[in-house]
């Protein structure tokens, strides 16, 4: 059976073990959504991972909410990622873009007061990021046909920018209540045209923009992620288990290289009910690479790809402050422990200057 260690086809590229570096948001960019030099050290420090994924990259001003987070629809944004895609792969690695639109979870202050997109009238819970501080979300407009066109549009103008960026390919962000989550969930889609109501009416939305991405970079370098769990960020659907069957089925009829499901246990914060996994459905209907993240540690991680519920495993915190995770992973080494104070940050502390093992076996 498969180890984290043995190499794995995944679509086009061919990577040299299974631990993923999940995407991960961390506010490193210009306040313009332009990546910087540090993050390049970043991403770099990190390409022994089999693949990584970016942090959550807007496709649009309308889509990203989150300060200093990337984006890839402006001439900047794409000369921006360039050295960062380059450092990635002179140290070895291989990275492909998250294409992310927040939809109601982005506030008007980013918007110039105007109201966020979403697949219906709603208002998400708790509080958004912004550059003044937290803010209580604002109510979300009903997206038109043509904002829905436009939208699309939007994604495949994305998808290309990422490979003039230097990107290995593109993730599909929709997961975790953003814009794509909305309009799956029926929590959020309230909608009674061909985009609301029924399974197929609401996995629409992941179809369209699925097949422009397949249309700009190739089916083996289109990539899903999906969390078919209870509710996040406000978001939930009434019977999720058929809802993201038919999306896997779907996805798999595509033929896109690879779905990473965000699927925690009842114990995440980020979730606010406890759930049950719905990988096993999804690995029946799915055939191509299933990847698992979420709270996994070594022994868990090799359990799942000795059972074959998955073929490789994302990590996401433990990368933030072990940028050889692999190596640790591989020696049975102990890891750093991340400084949530530092996630958002701008700056090297808590990004690029935790100890390495050597370091720690010196001292």
């Amino acid at each position: 059976m498969p180890s984290l260690f043995d190499p794995l086809t995944i679509g086009d590229l061919q990577l040299p073990n299974r631990i993923v570096m999940a995407p991960l948001t961390r506010g490193r960019a210009t306040r313009e959504g332009a990546p910087t030099p540090l993050m390049g050290t970043y991403y770099s420090q990190r390409a022994a991972a089999g693949l990584i994924i970016s942090e959550g990259t807007g496709i649009n001003r309308e889509g990203l909410g989150w300060p200093f987070a990337p984006g890839l629809w402006s001439k900047a944004q794409i000369e921006g990622w360039k050295p960062v895609t380059d450092a990635v792969h002179q140290a070895g690695g291989r990275i492909i873009a998250q294409l992310w639109h927040m939809g109601r979870l982005v506030h008007p202050d980013f918007l110039d007061g105007a109201a966020p997109l979403s697949a219906s009238i709603s208002t998400a819970p708790f509080k958004a990021h912004t550059f003044d501080g937290k803010k209580p979300y604002a109510e979300a407009r009903t997206a038109t046909l043509d904002d829905i066109r436009r939208t699309i549009d939007d994604y495949a103008g994305a998808a290309r920018n990422a490979l003039a960026a230097g990107f290995d390919g593109v993730q599909l962000h929709g997961a975790n209540g953003y814009l794509i989550d909305q309009f799956l969930r029926d929590g959020t889609n309230r909608r009674e045209d061909e985009y609301g109501g029924s399974i197929e009416n609401r996995i629409r939305l992941l179809r369209e923009v699925t097949e422009a991405l397949m249309a700009e970079v190739g089916a083996g370098k289109t990539h899903v992620r999906l969390s078919p769990n209870g509710e996040v960020q406000g978001c939930d659907d009434s019977d999720p288990h058929p809802l993201f069957t038919a999306a896997g089925a779907a996805l798999g009829e595509l033929g896109v290289a690879s779905i990473e499901l965000r699927e925690p246990g009842s114990q995440s914060s980020f979730l606010a009910t406890d759930v049950y996994p719905l990988s096993p459905a999804i690995r029946k209907v799915f055939g191509g690479a299933l990847i698992l993240n979420s709270d996994y540690v070594d022994t868990t991680a090799e359990q799942r790809l000795t059972d074959g519920a998955a073929d490789a495993i994302s990590f996401g915190r433990p990368f933030i402050a072990n940028s050889d995770l692999v190596e640790r992973l591989r020696s049975g080494a102990l890891l750093n422990e991340p400084n949530p104070r530092t996630f958002y940050t701008a700056g090297p502390e808590g990004y690029t200057d935790y100890p390495l093992l050597p370091e720690q076996r010196a001292a």
